[in-house]
């Protein structure tokens, strides 16, 4: 079987697939493990996000989310970019060419709409991530600073 797109959210940030929404969680908190646990805390986490210019698109196997991608639109003086949020797949379906068929997913959307640049931050601790971001043509633009305020 092979795997689809579905988006969840519209362009609005509205969630019009909630039945996948709440599919999505298991595999999108194997990113975002920080999170509190439960599904009502993480529904508003999310929510939260797509108020903010975030959308979700799953890909899909049959009944089964297979990866996530969480991702904006935003323009900064260099341009029009689609911002990965967030980028995974599944533990268990891993080099099954999931996280590539996202990317290719990603990078069609931005075409669609405008955008010069695809782009994403990724942990300095995810050897793994990066060695997939090299192999899909992603570079190292720049160093990504933080300061925690509180």
């Amino acid at each position: 079987m092979a795997v689809s797109f579905l988006r969840v959210t519209d362009d609005s940030g509205a969630v019009i697939a909630p039945e996948w929404f709440a599919r999505a969680e298991p595999v999108h908190r194997q990113l975002r493990d920080k999170l509190p646990p439960g599904f009502d805390v993480w529904r508003q986490t999310l929510q939260a996000v797509f108020a903010n210019g975030g959308r979700m698109v799953l890909a899909v196997e049959g009944e089964t989310v297979k990866g996530v991608a969480v991702w904006r639109i935003f323009e900064v003086s260099g341009g029009r970019h689609l911002f990965v949020d967030d980028l995974v797949t599944d533990v268990d379906c891993r080099s099954q060419g999931i996280g590539r068929s996202l990317i290719n997913w990603l990078e069609d959307e931005a075409r669609a709409r405008s955008c010069e640049m695809l782009s994403l931050t990724s942990n300095v601790a995810r050897n793994g991530a990066h060695r997939f971001y090299f192999r899909e043509g992603f570079s190292i633009a720049s160093y990504h600073f933080r300061k925690n305020l509180g």
